[in-house]
């Protein structure tokens, strides 16, 4: 009779963990090559911004000339002078007034024409087209004809305004107009960009939303003012915000169609900048205006922020 024996077998021996790779991160070579690949942005950003806004800041200190004068330290006294300088309130009130009119048509006239365009067919792209389409132009362009369009005699301003039985204005050269006809001119150049905005706006809605409200029998103007403006205060804020500070900066079309006047009524603060820096040669002194403008357009910025987070968490 055979007797089962047990087999001896050899004792298993647990499998080693492979070694912890001592490289927490990537290799080196793929770490200097993407600062490589940063290197020439980061050059360019600061040889064209951060040295050019320290320097400013370093000159507003001195009095600083492109007449060739040796420069001397003159501490806060280009900074005293600023704030006694009546031309620099002037020119900062014309900006502000050309602000306070130009941002309001330019939010509400680019929502309607976004409500307009937003639809399919040929009439869409038609619409889409002719608002876009005065943002392309040149300033140069867009200053001669509406300069044209503002001369009396022949403009086209007039000519409406005769043919309607009313008097010629000579727009341009009127300390009461001249604001007007500017703000008119930026209206019709720079619409088409918050157009633009409001109208991507508009086609990121899902159609969902308006069949829901339509099966609940909401009506067009309900739909409109509870479902697409609220949608939209996101885009609304934006385009607030980037209109006050483009409006802030206004200089090309002022200084091309009116160089300021009337007798400085309409002289905006980036050109009192210009003319005492490349027309009296005083750089030190414009460095100075230029920095208080710069907190002003950062304190307007940081309110409009606010301003509507506040209304977000107010919604919310």
């Amino acid at each position: 009779m055979a007797v089962n024996t047990p087999t001896r077998r050899d004792p298993v021996t647990p499998a080693t963990p492979p070694p912890p790779d001592p490289r927490p991160g990537p290799p080196l070579s793929e770490r200097w090559g993407g600062l490589l690949f940063v290197a020439p942005f980061m050059v360019l950003f600061a040889f064209f911004l951060l040295w050019p806004t320290f320097s400013g800041l370093w000159n507003s200190f001195f009095n600083t000339s492109l007449a060739g004068v040796q420069s001397e330290f003159l501490g806060l006294q280009n900074w005293r002078e600023m704030f006694g300088d009546p031309a620099v309130w002037d020119s900062l009130g014309n900006t502000l007034i050309f602000t306070a009119m130009s941002t309001p048509p330019l939010v509400l006239i680019a929502l309607v024409m976004a409500l307009l365009a937003n639809r399919s067919g040929l009439l869409g792209w038609i619409l889409r087209f002719s608002y876009f389409a005065p943002f392309v132009l040149p300033a140069t362009v867009v200053t001669l004809i509406w300069v044209w369009i503002y001369q009396p005699g022949f403009g086209l301003v007039n000519g409406l305004l005769t043919a309607g039985g009313f008097a010629e204005i000579d727009w341009l050269n009127s300390e009461n107009r001249a604001m007007l006809a500017v703000v008119i001119t930026t209206v019709w150049w720079t619409v088409g960009f918050n157009f633009l905005l409001y109208l991507a706006a508009l086609q990121g809605i899902p159609n969902q939303v308006y069949e829901a409200a339509a099966i609940d029998g909401a009506n067009g103007r309900q739909k409109l003012f509870r479902i697409t403006l609220p949608l939209l205060n996101r885009t609304t804020g934006l385009i607030v915000v980037l209109q006050l500070v483009a409006s802030l900066k206004i200089f090309d079309q002022i200084y091309l169609m009116t160089t300021g006047g009337p007798n400085f009524s309409t002289r905006p603060i980036i050109q009192y900048i210009y003319e005492s820096g490349f027309t009296s040669y005083r750089i030190g002194y414009a460095s100075a205006v230029s920095y208080m403008f710069f907190v002003v357009i950062v304190l307007v910025s940081v309110a409009q922020f606010k301003l509507f987070s506040g209304r977000k968490e107010v919604g919310q």
